[in-house]
């Protein structure tokens, strides 16, 4: 009986010695898993994070192209971050000329990621490959008609020469031009007889009246021609800036008339006919993007939001309104070349969120032009002057909001206010009334500091190793 005991005492050991052995090479099985997947994780946090360096210096590269369009790059390495939870992280970027189009350069910038505590220990390299293409607008990128320039809050506009048909009015801490970068500005004083029946002259020179109205904390810098104007402000608000002359007393602006649109031959050309929530050109369900041909007709309002993705390849009329909105993309069609493209809309303009309109590879934008107007004729008006024009002067058609990226974009109110209440880059803003109510700086695409180009990104490529 002892013996037995003793049998079956040693076979429970052996049995739990095996357990425990089974039970350690299991356990060693998932710390080694683990060991793996943790560093297949850092790998790929790594690689991620290198992208993201990658990116983080192609918009440095764009920032400071905008500055300075002979702009080179980034050749030693500049330091992100540096710290124990990201690492090292630097990146490097180099600027060449696109092959075969002079309005485009191809910005080539290399993320990298190092150990923290080993500045030469490379954990991961990635290349980010954008094209960007330089943009600019015809004539003055602000131009008002009667109803003049209205710059409210902390509204800013930069990079531009401006000329107003009506008058100015400043307010808030609202400003043009800088010290360093000094602007043009015409201002006619057209716009009499005053008050809500002016009459069949009106518009007319203004004799009597200061053509601009500045507030305490409100400045123009640069070199300023202003009908009529002898008010030099409460805070002698007219600074020449860098290499400006100022307010310039005596002088009278030049009269110039607002960009005129032929609406007939626009329409005459149209050879496609549509209704304007035709899933054939608006994003109704998936796949999400769409072709607009030249002259092409869209009956009734037409939205093109979400993540809508549009290509245009020529004229368009749309007889009701166009929002743009979302994450939507309008593409200017690389066949048009330096040929831009006119959207012309019977209702209003908005656009708004994080829509984008991006030019070609040529540099060439479009030219919205919104025709509604509050006159008896609506929108099929061939001319509007005296009471109908001081009462749809201020009617707005064309809105703009958010965070605008448009470089090389016009957005023309024909007959009534253009508003934009964002920042960001815009080709041009015309209208009988141009309203700035932002507390952003829009930069206009005429006169850039770089004296060149607004540049923005065209194209994408990720060049992973072996490409």
């Amino acid at each position: 009986m002892t013996k037995r005991q003793t049998n079956e005492q040693g076979l429970v050991m052996v049995l739990a010695l095996t357990m425990v052995a089974a039970l350690m090479v299991v356990g060693l099985s998932l710390l080694s898993n683990s060991t793996s997947q943790y560093q297949l994780t850092n790998v790929a946090t790594s690689n991620t994070n290198a992208i993201y360096l990658a990116e983080a210096g192609v918009e440095q590269s764009v920032q400071a192209l905008n500055a300075d369009s002979n702009f080179s790059g980034y050749p030693s390495e500049q330091v992100f971050f540096n710290n124990s939870s990201q690492g090292y992280g630097t990146y490097t970027v180099g600027i060449t000329p696109a092959s075969g189009n002079p309005d485009a350069k191809v910005i080539t910038s290399t993320g990298k990621i190092y150990r923290y505590n080993n500045h030469t220990d490379l954990l991961s390299s990635r290349t980010v490959q954008v094209t960007v293409v330089g943009t600019t607008s015809d004539g003055y990128s602000v131009m008002t008609g009667p109803g003049g320039l209205i710059l409210s809050g902390s509204a800013k506009i930069t990079n531009s020469s401006v000329y107003v048909g009506g008058t100015i009015s400043l307010n808030g801490s609202a400003s043009i031009g800088t010290t360093d970068q000094p602007l043009d500005v015409f201002v006619a004083n057209k716009a009499c007889p005053t008050g809500n029946n002016p009459g069949s002259t009106y518009p007319t020179t203004c004799t009597s009246s200061q053509a601009i109205d500045l507030k305490h904390s409100t400045y123009i810098y640069g070199s300023t021609c202003a009908t009529g104007q002898t008010n030099p402000g409460p805070n002698n608000n007219f600074r020449p800036g860098n290499g400006g002359q100022g307010l310039i007393i005596g002088c009278t602006a030049p009269d110039i008339s607002q960009p005129s649109y032929d609406k007939t031959a626009h329409l005459a050309n149209v050879s496609t006919t549509a209704s304007g929530s035709s899933n054939t050109y608006v994003c109704n369900n998936w796949p999400f993007t769409r072709s607009w041909p030249a002259n092409l007709q869209l009956n009734g309002n037409v939205s093109v939001a979400s993540s809508c993705d549009v290509t245009i390849s020529g004229n368009v009329y749309i007889t009701g309104d166009l929002n743009l909105g979302g994450a939507a993309t309008i593409r200017i069609a690389n066949s048009l070349g330096t040929t831009r493209p006119v959207i012309l809309v019977d209702g209003k303009i908005t656009a708004g969120g994080s829509a984008q309109i991006i030019p070609n590879s040529s540099g060439t934008g479009a030219h919205f032009i919104s025709w509604k107007s509050n006159a008896p004729c609506a929108s099929s008006c061939t001319s509007i002057t005296g009471t109908d024009l001081k009462n749809t002067q201020g009617f707005e058609t064309i809105s703009v909001g958010g965070a605008v990226n448009v470089p090389g974009v016009v957005f023309q109110s024909y007959w009534g206010k253009t508003t934009l209440s964002g920042s960001g880059n815009v080709g041009s803003a015309v209208g009988q009334t141009v309203d700035l109510s932002g507390a952003g700086t829009v930069t206009f695409g005429t006169e850039l500091s770089s004296g060149v180009s607004t540049w923005t990104i065209s194209s994408y490529q990720i060049k992973y190793p072996g490409d």
